[in-house]
């Protein structure tokens, strides 16, 4: 069976892609990155996906996509800001290697900016991604085995550390 050599969670403006192509880039392995998968199999964008078909539609896809992925990929896995929010998908994350990318509201804010096409942040971005991020937390680090914070770094930085706590 293959499994991801790493896999990464965290909220919006995390890291976790920047940091996913480092980390695959220095261990010479593939990046993989689910959002990429959703968007290949849907034919749209995500953004696209929730406005047309709604959450619950790109929830299932995601779902799909992360399961595909923990059985295929091994390489670097990034995961969706929200894959976390399927019980199924915890589960699914238990015996692997998954490390959490922290970030606070601040750093968060300035990575994707407040006017980006994030679907589960359109309406009061700031509140939205506060909210998220006081939400998502607990689940987070329920399946997480490393956690590193990201506030204040670089990609580079971050990389470092993940590389020293393997």
């Amino acid at each position: 069976m293959t499994v991801p050599v790493l896999v990464l969670v965290g909220p919006p403006g995390a890291g976790k892609s920047t940091v996913g192509r480092l980390l695959a880039a220095r261990l010479g392995v593939a990046f993989r990155d689910t959002d990429d998968d959703v968007e290949a199999a849907a034919g749209k964008t995500v953004p696209e996906i929730f406005f047309a078909e709604g959450e619950a539609a790109f929830r299932a896809l995601e779902h799909d996509a992360v399961d595909r992925a923990l059985r295929e990929h091994a390489g670097v896995l990034s995961l969706g800001g929200g894959a976390v929010l399927d019980e199924r998908t915890r589960a699914r994350l238990k015996p692997h290697n998954v490390a959490f990318l922290t970030v606070g509201l601040a750093d968060a804010t300035k990575r994707i900016g407040l006017s980006a096409p994030r679907p589960v942040l359109q309406l009061n971005p700031r509140a939205q991604l506060q909210q998220l991020l006081a939400e998502r937390l607990p689940l987070y680090r329920e399946v997480a085995s490393i956690e590193i914070s990201t506030d204040g770094k670089t990609p580079e930085q971050v990389l470092e550390e993940l590389l020293l706590s393997e």
